[in-house]
């Protein structure tokens, strides 16, 4: 079995109500990057065209996670807690009616409501069956290291469920200060790994994981930059959470090195052997796990679920990591009964 963990879903239900209680204006915003809403914006929604993909790969299943522009960057606090638990019934659903194809859920969070979204992840832990959450980064502009995220993070330690990190930034943030917007889609291409990569920094040099350590954190593209700078980043400089606590903590790891191998890393590089086998030696089998970011890239996903499959066979690793990193590690780290 191939167990993605990284394949995206945008509910067709969760739009509707979106449009309606939001407005078609920022409709736009949660279906493209930027307008005009494209073909592909439409066909990603469609569950036929899904399934004929997944039928052209043996044993493949996937965890859904949200996708699109962020709730809390689009929508009132009241109104994203509104669709959070209709975006996450939508996902419930399609677990229940498509097992063979959906084996788990990622849950979808209000996070510029913090209190909805511990009820909600309380919620779609318990009464959904949910394996975990999805934060994106930056938070509206802010960043993971935030106190007030704080229960957040206590509360899936408690559960031991893993938070999956996405990053987000918009071509509307320029590549250099005296233009006006980012060219040659470098904001998500290179920016994208950027943000995933500061942020797993601003969680170490924080001391949350060392508050929670317990803590399970899965990173898309590998980790970002982290596995290829890994000699620069031993460097970094941490308080390891005195700026929140006003006392310096005595550090459970020894370098800020230990903290950052602590993180889990998805397989989504789009076929990019070299690059997994930094990140294998940096993470380690254990913390790799297939992903494809599914529906993304040509052919709605279809050619990097075949270039990261091959990419993964081709790894200089035994046939029993391949397994782990196919299967093995998700259903460890999800909990599966599968």
């Amino acid at each position: 079995m191939k167990i993605d963990i990284y394949s995206h879903i945008l509910p067709q239900k969760f739009l509707d109500a979106f449009s309606k209680r939001v407005g078609e204006k920022y409709l736009l915003r949660m279906l493209s990057p930027r307008p005009p809403v494209t073909q592909f914006d439409i066909d990603r929604c469609n569950l036929d065209m899904r399934f004929r993909i997944m039928e052209e790969f043996a044993d493949l299943v996937q965890v859904l996670t949200p996708t699109g522009h962020t709730l809390e960057g689009t929508a009132s606090p009241d109104d994203a807690a509104y669709l959070a638990k209709i975006y996450n019934d939508e996902m419930a659903e399609l677990v229940l009616k498509y097992p063979d194809k959906f084996v788990a859920a990622v849950a979808c969070l209000p996070l510029n409501n913090i209190d909805a979204s511990l009820k909600e992840i309380d919620r779609a832990i318990n009464e959904l069956g949910f394996k975990g959450i999805l934060m994106h980064t930056p938070i509206n502009g802010k960043p993971l290291d935030l106190p007030e995220l704080e229960p957040v993070y206590e509360s899936m330690s408690n559960y031991d469920l893993p938070i999956w990190i996405h990053p987000t930034r918009l071509s509307s943030v320029a590549d250099y200060v005296d233009e006006d917007e980012s060219k040659y889609l470098l904001f998500q291409v290179l920016g994208w790994p950027y943000e995933t990569s500061i942020a797993m920094g601003r969680l170490v040099c924080s001391g949350i994981l060392d508050r929670y350590p317990d803590l399970k954190l899965v990173t898309h593209h590998a980790g970002g930059m982290i596995p290829f700078f890994a000699g620069r980043v031993n460097r970094v400089k941490c308080s390891f959470g005195q700026e929140i606590t006003g006392e310096e903590p005595p550090l459970k790891a020894k370098t800020p090195m230990e903290y950052f191998q602590r993180f889990y890393a998805d397989t989504a590089l789009y076929g990019n052997t070299p690059g997994l086998m930094c990140a294998h030696a940096f993470f380690g089998t254990e913390h790799l796990l297939f992903g494809t970011d599914m529906p993304y890239g040509p052919g709605l996903g279809k050619q990097y679920t075949s270039q990261t499959i091959n990419a993964i066979e081709a790894m200089s690793i035994s046939d029993s990591d391949k397994k782990r990193i196919f299967e093995e590690n998700a259903r460890l780290l999800l909990q599966l009964d599968i």
